[in-house]
């Protein structure tokens, strides 16, 4: 800051402060208003479900969890079928259990060899039937 050496200076000095002071001031109010509504019961939680909602990696996730749970429990049922075999209904939890785990971990190659199917084979498929 510069020296002041007059009356005049020091006067505008003091006005200028004291506008940064309200200004400043002003701004506070108006930041401890937003603070207080954001930290109101409603909106933390609202706000917290938009952030799931909107995380895309979540959904994946999710997604991915339920491919393969689903593919999973079909395998089991497809392996196992109604026995009353204890072994047999062992080692169909066991692979249950496998493929869950192995959908649920590779989701975007699975994801990735249907998109190639799809486009490869039946694709073609549906092209030739309209040529013809």
């Amino acid at each position: 800051m510069e020296n002041i050496t007059t009356s005049a200076e020091l006067k505008e000095a003091i006005q200028l402060l004291e506008f940064e002071h309200t200004y400043k001031g002003q701004v506070l109010k108006e930041q401890l208003l937003l603070t207080g509504e954001s930290l109101k019961p409603a909106n933390l939680i609202k706000n917290a479900f938009s952030e799931v909602i909107s995380s895309p990696y979540l959904m994946d996730n999710i997604l991915g969890a339920t491919v393969g749970l689903a593919s999973g429990y079909i395998s089991r049922v497809i392996a196992v079928g109604s026995s009353e075999n204890k072994f047999k209904k062992l080692l169909g939890t066991i692979l249950q259990f496998g493929v869950t785990n192995l959908v649920a971990q590779h989701t975007d190659t699975i994801k990735s060899v249907g998109q190639f199917i799809y486009q490869h084979f039946i694709q073609r498929k549906e092209m030739n039937g309209k040529i013809r």
